[in-house]
């Protein structure tokens, strides 16, 4: 190709946009269509093995086996010198995560077709997807080096494709990348927005402010340096730095006054956030991103028709099409809508929202007993949007297992593991699901392999330690496990939970209590109400205990542990 891809990869494309020959056809359209071999392959052009090595892989996809798919893919074009095949090897195995054979299949397009910039777009994604810094910056640099726009300027649309990977290591290219660029705004701005991903406020905002210093007139590296100054925990300084950019200058961007609005909310001034982008609305009646900030302000502050009809205005628009079908399915969730709610939900097909809208669906259909719906649900979903496929594994676990078909769920959990054996959530889920099981050895074994693996993880050390106090009297293992997670994580809510919750299972009631009401300060959850009534009623507070068990069944109507407590304290049936 010779156009220069570095605008900002799109959305990885779905198989059923890949445009060759060798794309997996009828099965992308229908989940039940039957898979179409005759015509994929020309004898003339392939031979009878890589022709195998295709079918292999159409077939692996209709049946669900990804791995199986990108391998069989990979095979066929390092076997063959059709760039299309090599094209479609990479962009499955770049879609469904399988990142060591999408690497060496982009490797084989771009030994094929050598100028095209979108072999080499892959390429570079993928070495840093797989953390090899090294030669993603070498490959990030060749695609800086083409074209006529300055290299320093193409930084800020690596921006959002840098931004999809690791945090970290997304900045510390950038880094690497603008290190060449010290007098450039446009790279002192592009190091400070990937360091406010990797949670890097105080070189985020030195480099904000270097931007501004080499270039005072442009806004948006005012608008970086705030909102380091807010992550960090500066909000009234972010605040006012804001408000002051917007009332100094005599027709201000709004740009600001949008970035301004979204910190009034952060620090709950809901109502002064509206000013904002009223006065946005009235300069500019159409800006649909205003509108977008109106409605979840909202629906955030439960004022749920005003939401909806702001919402249907922004779909009205054309824009922001998932956010707002998302949050129109969450407020018909709320008002036990289901119907609505699973058509707005199943219509979030991209976007951040994705994976827990389509779950959602699925779950409402599982409560209403149409579990083959439910699950056809998620496999259509999976095999138009092929990036979400594994995802979509688990969340076909967690409808059978609401339905307590746990050894279906237990293997959905080990295909999970077998295609994201470093993805620590996957373990853990794993380990819920034996415990849900009653297989209390099984799952200890679990987060004890997890823990081996991730020692300085303090969601592992942390699920395993509660585990032990919980369910075991292995008090003082607990204790150490959950005392360093806790230097790891000190204001974690849920971490702050188990620690209480242990020196209960030890016996210690006020010093328990203490640190469980801390926990529930910070984080209003059904699971530490309920360790807190516990507590109470141990301390023979039942009148407390009883107290604080109705105000959270007020705010957590029909919430099963909740339930539970109650029948099990005082043998009551909600």
């Amino acid at each position: 190709m010779g156009k220069n891809l570095l605008t900002g990869m799109t959305k990885t494309r779905t198989l059923a946009n890949f445009p060759n020959k060798y794309a997996l056809r009828g099965i992308l359209a229908v989940a039940t269509a039957c898979l179409l071999t005759s015509g994929l392959v020309s004898a003339d052009e392939e031979t009878p093995e890589t022709a195998d090595h295709v079918i292999n892989a159409e077939k692996a996809l209709n049946e669900h086996r990804y791995q199986d798919a990108a391998q069989e893919y990979r095979i066929a074009a390092l076997a063959s010198d059709d760039v299309e095949l090599a094209k479609t090897a990479t962009q499955v195995g770049y879609s469904y995560g399988f990142n060591e054979d999408a690497i060496r299949s982009a490797r084989r397009w771009a030994i094929l077709a050598p100028q095209d910039d979108e072999a080499n777009l892959y390429i570079a994604q993928l070495y840093l997807r797989l953390g090899d810094l090294r030669e993603a910056k070498r490959s990030f640099q060749k695609l800086l080096e083409k074209g006529e726009q300055p290299a320093d300027e193409k930084l800020l649309r690596l921006i959002p494709i840098l931004a999809r990977e690791d945090p970290d290591n997304a900045y510390e290219l950038m880094r690497q990348l603008a290190k060449a660029y010290h007098k450039s705004p446009f790279a002192h701005y592009a190091v400070a927005v990937l360091a406010i991903d990797a949670g890097k406020f105080k070189v985020a905002a030195k480099r904000a402010k270097k931007a501004i210093e080499l270039n005072p007139e442009w806004v948006k590296p005012h608008l970086a340096y705030a909102r380091s100054l807010l992550l960090a925990g500066d909000e009234e300084g972010a605040i006012d730095y804001t408000s002051r950019l917007v009332g100094d200058d005599p027709d201000p961007d709004p740009e600001a006054r949008m970035e301004l609005a979204i910190m009034l909310v952060s620090a709950g001034r809901e109502d002064d956030a509206l000013s904002q982008i009223n006065q946005i609305l009235l300069e500019q009646p159409y800006r649909a991103d205003a509108l977008r900030l109106m409605a979840i302000i909202n629906f955030r502050m439960d004022r749920l028709d005003a939401a909806k009809a702001d919402f249907e205005n922004l779909l009205a628009t054309g824009s922001y099409r998932m956010d707002a079908v998302y949050y129109l399915g969450r407020i018909a969730d709320r008002r036990s809508e289901n119907d609505q709610a699973i058509r707005y939900y199943s219509q979030v097909i991209s976007g951040s929202n994705a994976v827990l809208s389509q779950s959602r669906a699925a779950g409402i259909m599982a409560q209403q007993g149409e579990i083959r719906k439910a699950l056809t649900q998620l496999d259509r979903f999976a095999e138009i949007n092929p990036n979400f496929a594994v995802d979509m594994l688990r969340a076909k676990a967690q409808v059978l297992a609401s339905v307590e078909r746990y050894d279906e769920a237990l293997a959905q959990f080990d295909k999970l593991i077998s295609y994201r054996p470093e993805d620590e959530g996957v373990h853990l889920g794993r380990a819920e699901l034996l415990l849900r099981m009653g297989r209390i050895d099984d799952a200890i074994g679990q987060y004890e392999a997890a823990a081996d693996r991730w020692s300085d993880s303090a969601t592992v050390l942390n699920a395993l330690g509660y585990t032990l106090a919980d369910r075991t009297d292995r008090f003082d293992e607990a204790e150490k496990l959950i005392r360093k997670a806790l230097k790891l994580q000190p204001d974690s809510a849920a971490i702050i939970d188990s620690w209480g919750w242990v020196w209960f299972r030890k016996g210690s009631y006020e010093k328990a209590l203490g640190f469980l009401e801390d926990a529930y300060e910070r984080l209003h959850d059904p699971e530490v109400a309920a360790h807190i009534v516990e507590v109470l009623w141990a301390m023979g507070q039942e009148d407390e205990a009883v107290s604080r068990l109705d105000e959270a069944e007020s705010q957590f109507p029909d919430n099963d542990l909740l339930q539970g407590i109650r029948e099990r304290l005082l043998g009551q049936t909600p």
